[in-house]
């Protein structure tokens, strides 16, 4: 009786040790999204400098790789203008597990690519050419390619896609209207009320003297409006790599293209005028579009974007700012990463 159970047990147990051990084909998976052995920035990390050709001449711009996939490849363009990739050092924490590739990269201007000082540089058609030209250098291609742009870097993935959808994807537009006169709008009638009206008052009085430099300036933003409607922590609590961007903000792009106020853009700021709510619905490729409760941008005009986009889709942060992929972390990634998949399985 007793050899008769451990004959039925002994399978019954190597069984639950076959289900309990690695699927074969995730562990596959898994080893080739980690492995760098055949690729030619094995030697640096994933990092490779692209050297892009200018109206001024040929500069490099700097990139990191992390992972391999090639059905999933997001190029990550961040805001500013004249910020760094650091917006993003939060995907280290979300897109592994996914096994989507994605890729750091710092616009020309920007702390870790050159730094030319030509203001002809600043434009929005030719930061589209260096994106082209950065696609081009990597290998990306509509079988695989995503372009994520947070803020500035949502007007350049817009930009991007009404010249050269064919060659995504897919694409993420996070935290960014499509109307610089509607946020300007949004700011003053919204934003602005929100504030202490004697703190408001000092501000406006401070933009109107063109005293931007002001230490008090700085100060009354951080506490009234940074930690409101950019990310909404305590100073003092900020990721580190936000505090980094700051720090190495190129202020000759951010002021010549947005302008010093943090109220709109106004002034000779070149984006002032950006609009491309019109051209909307040219944009054929599956597009998803992302807001948040507390942002600097008209969540609902957001929304209203993704409906003027023939596969679009909307995505909505509840407790998210203008970096709801720190503050809202849950529904920010949890929506991105749906979207990747399904646009990757063919469901969008």
């Amino acid at each position: 009786m007793m050899k008769h159970l451990l004959n039925l047990l002994v399978p019954a147990f190597l069984l639950g040790l076959s289900a309990c051990a690695p699927n074969a084909d995730t562990t596959s998976a898994t080893d080739s999204y980690l492995d760098f052995s055949d690729r030619d920035d094995q030697f640096t990390g994933g990092i490779k400098m692209i050297p892009v050709e200018t109206p001024k001449g040929t500069f490099n711009v700097w990139t990191k790789r992390v992972g391999n996939n090639p059905k999933m490849k997001v190029l990550l363009l961040h805001g500013g203008p004249g910020a760094t990739h650091e917006l993003y050092a939060c995907m280290d924490g979300f897109f592994p597990q996914e096994g989507i590739e994605y890729i750091y990269y710092d616009q020309l201007g920007s702390y870790y690519s050159d730094q030319p000082s030509d203001t002809s540089l600043w434009t929005v058609e030719r930061f589209v050419e260096e994106v082209e030209q950065v696609r081009q250098a990597l290998g990306l291609d509509n079988s695989n390619f995503y372009l994520l742009g947070q803020s500035w870097g949502g007007i350049l993935a817009l930009e991007y896609a009404l010249k050269y959808q064919e060659n995504l994807k897919g694409l993420i537009i996070s935290n960014m209207m499509s109307s610089i006169p509607e946020y300007n709008q949004y700011a003053k009638d919204v934003l602005g009320p929100q504030m202490d009206p004697e703190v408001l008052a000092e501000v406006m009085a401070m933009e109107a003297a063109e005293d931007f430099g002001n230490p008090r300036y700085t100060e009354l933003l951080f506490e009234h409006h940074y930690t409101e409607h950019v990310l909404r922590l305590p100073q003092d609590e900020w990721p580190e790599a936000i505090n980094r961007t700051f720090k190495h903000l190129n202020p000759e792009v951010y002021v010549y293209m947005q302008g010093y106020s943090e109220f709109g853009i106004s002034g000779d700021a070149t984006l002032k005028n950006w609009d491309r709510k019109a051209d909307l619905p040219r944009v054929k490729i599956p597009t998803l579009t992302i807001g948040s409760e507390y942002d600097t941008m008209d969540p609902k005009h957001m929304e209203w974007m993704a409906s003027q986009f023939p596969k679009g889709r909307y995505l909505y942060c509840p407790n998210g700012s203008h970096f709801s992929q720190y503050d809202d972390q849950q529904n920010y990634f949890e929506g991105v990463i749906k979207f990747i998949k399904d646009v990757n399985e063919g469901k969008l």
